[in-house]
């Protein structure tokens, strides 16, 4: 076990997405996952039904007492849904790890449309989290969001994810789950080098519930462990990949994937 990954971000019950997914991600790569959790969702693969939010001075307490004991040697920040919980989770890193790396996947709406993360917050990520980035992983949705800006094409990404790099973080994964096309791109768009394109064949699947998370998580566990962005980039979507590929078909909804197609089971 190598490679320790703080997660601050909401719980799935459902167990597809959020902290559930982020654990499994960071420990089937082989790294150590420890979470502050900053709110409680009712979910499955329909939908989040309820959300039960965790006051903000727990949230602080977790991220205090795992940094002091256990350290981090990479943060994954997830649903970060409102102002208050944004400042309290930048001001613990501030406090407990200013030089630690950093992963944020800007998670703003549900697989089923619900918002997780208040409209008056926006800003706030912005300034907050995105700006503190090692690397910022947002999906299309998220990244129109966040550059106010359509994006249709490889080159919308393009411009997204140079516009969100001017805004702080050292890198952006442009994720292109959400476009169309037999095809899908990604694209990791860094402050000191040419772009890096990966490409793949769309997997034409209803199991992808958690990918954003899961994909995120697997890149922290990278940095975590040593790897280079861009070979944490390219692990995590290799991992990613087969996950989809192998998921177990749960659910009536978007279904969780197989995040534990790396271990060898005994039964």
């Amino acid at each position: 076990m190598r490679g320790r990954v703080l997660i601050c971000a909401g719980s799935d019950s459902g167990g597809g997405a959020g902290i559930q997914a982020d654990i499994k991600a960071v420990t089937c790569l082989g790294g150590f996952a420890m979470t502050a959790i900053t709110a409680l969702t009712a979910q499955n693969t329909e939908g989040v039904h309820d959300v039960h939010e965790i006051h903000e001075e727990f949230i602080a307490k977790q991220m205090e007492v795992v940094l002091k004991d256990l350290g981090a040697d990479c943060i994954k920040t997830g649903m970060l849904h409102s102002i208050p919980v944004i400042e309290t989770v930048r001001k613990a890193l501030e406090d407990f790890a200013p030089h630690v790396p950093l992963v944020v996947d800007p998670v703003m709406v549900a697989k089923g449309g619900h918002p997780l993360l208040e409209s008056q917050a926006l800003e706030a990520m912005k300034r907050k989290m995105v700006a503190r980035a090692t690397i910022l992983t947002p999906n299309i949705p998220e990244a129109a969001l966040l550059t106010a800006s359509e994006i249709k094409s490889r080159d919308d990404m393009l411009r997204a994810g140079e516009t969100l790099l001017r805004l702080g973080p050292k890198h952006v994964l442009m994720k292109g789950g959400h476009m169309e096309g037999d095809e899908l791109i990604d694209i990791l768009i860094s402050a000191d080098s040419e772009p890096v394109e990966f490409r793949g064949e769309r997997i034409d699947t209803a199991h992808t519930h958690g990918t954003g998370c899961t994909t995120a998580s697997a890149v922290a566990a990278g940095l975590a462990q040593g790897l280079g962005v861009e070979e944490a980039v390219a692990r995590a979507r290799d991992y990613v990949r087969k996950a989809i590929l192998t998921a177990p078909g749960f659910g009536h909804g978007h279904g969780p994937l197989n995040h534990a197609h790396t271990l060898k089971a005994d039964v």
